[in-house]
């Protein structure tokens, strides 16, 4: 999700369509299109189709690229959000942000 100073919604951008084991997310893709939009920051999210709220090594390998290349470019990284049918995990809740 791609949002200005006052956290108003820009756009939504789906970077990646995965299957059942995972998917890529690819960080410059994701920050061209933040650049594009003139976004001052971004949200992230994605599921677990397998339920398991559990963050993977990927996640959060994601999660802190995003972090350091969004400092960077100004560009910050709110929250990082995995959903399931059971509920949420929020990294900046959890303090992984």
């Amino acid at each position: 999700m791609l949002l200005n100073r006052a956290n108003r919604v820009l756009g939504i951008y789906e970077t990646s369509t995965g299957g059942v084991a995972g998917t890529v997310a690819d960080p410059k893709l994701i920050f061209v299109t933040a650049l594009k939009a003139c976004s001052s920051s971004i949200l992230l999210c994605h599921n677990h189709p397998s339920g398991n709220l559990t963050p993977s090594a990927a996640d959060l390998q994601l999660t802190k690229k995003m972090k350091q290349g969004g400092e960077l470019l100004d560009i910050v990284v709110l929250d990082h959000i995995i959903l399931t049918s059971e509920g949420y995990y929020s990294m900046a809740d959890k303090g992984v942000l």
